[in-house]
């Protein structure tokens, strides 16, 4: 009896031992997460960051992958250690080391799909996230996440649109998904982004006008806004310069005037384009502020003698 008694005692003390310190290793965890942030926060040492990422998930391994606390550790270890890959450039592996740590991509929460999304749109790399994460919207499960609509919301627009699937992105809307994800009036205007995105996408890009004999060359495309103000700039200046020539140069600011007219409709304005009539009303604009500076003088001259 007595030997029975001991086997027992001695058995419950050898699995006391043997069976980790759940609770002791999770209130420690929490301070390998702050030092993790420390160190890309603080210290800018992306590789310290991602090993203590490493072996912060590493203590949580044997714990209850169910218990509330463990899964916000979890993630914020893994939100550090996406961080911690991108800027390490190392982003090609994010989505894989993800999976790593959560087994299937249906069990990646919300937050850390919609980081992956961003990241690898970013990187000008959306086809990586398709496939998982049009697996991780279709689990019915993710239905009820927090971050879902978000999810949906970047796959929407940074993967299926940027790769040009309109198709597919049309059945997300009117599927399962956009149900859930969305209201009819946002279902409507994903509708419509899309429709405007293939739009641009089939319409072909402008040709330069080519005279015949003309030679093809690479110049950059500035915008109309950009060189109405250098035209601009350009007219002040000009202009300033001629005033400080004093009285006699009178009838050389009427030539500027007149030159500078005939070449903006001759040479730079193109009647049929609608952004002519920006060009025409900027230029009559700075002609009269030009004309009543030079002219209110002689005339306000000429009305006070003819008063007198």
């Amino acid at each position: 009896m007595s030997s029975s008694s001991s086997q027992t005692a001695l058995a419950r003390s050898f699995g006391a031992v043997c069976s980790p310190p759940s609770s002791s290793a999770l209130s420690q965890t929490p301070n390998m997460l702050d030092s993790a942030a420390e160190q890309m926060m603080v210290h800018k040492d992306f590789q310290a960051t991602f090993d203590a990422c490493e072996k912060g998930l590493q203590s949580l391994a044997n714990m209850d992958q169910e218990d509330n606390r463990c899964v916000e550790l979890k993630a914020g270890f893994c939100i550090l250690g996406i961080q911690a890959l991108a800027e390490l450039n190392q982003w090609h592996g994010v989505l894989s080391w993800v999976l790593q740590q959560y087994g299937h991509v249906e069990n990646i929460p919300a937050k850390i799909m919609q980081m992956c999304i961003l990241l690898y749109s970013k990187v000008d790399e959306p086809a990586v996230m398709q496939e998982a994460a049009g697996v991780w919207l279709r689990c019915s499960s993710n239905c009820r996440a927090a971050g879902f609509r978000t999810v949906a919301e970047l796959y929407l627009l940074h993967v299926l649109v940027p790769l040009g699937h309109a198709e597919e992105a049309r059945e997300l809307i009117a599927g399962e998904v956009g149900a859930v994800a969305f209201t009819e009036d946002q279902r409507q205007t994903a509708l419509d982004v899309v429709e405007e995105k293939e739009r641009q996408r089939e319409e072909p890009p402008p040709h330069p006008r080519i005279g015949p004999g003309s030679e093809m060359t690479a110049h950059p495309v500035s915008s109309p806004g950009s060189v109405i103000h250098k035209i601009e700039a350009m007219l002040r200046f000009l202009y300033r310069k001629l005033l400080l020539t004093g009285s006699g140069s009178f009838p050389l600011r009427k030539v500027f005037l007149v030159a500078v007219l005939l070449y903006m409709i001759f040479f730079r304005l193109d009647p049929a384009l609608p952004s002519s009539f920006l060009w025409i009303s900027k230029l009559l604009q700075l002609l009269k502020q030009m004309w009543r500076a030079m002219f209110a003088p002689y005339y306000k001259a000429l009305a006070d003698s003819q008063g007198l």
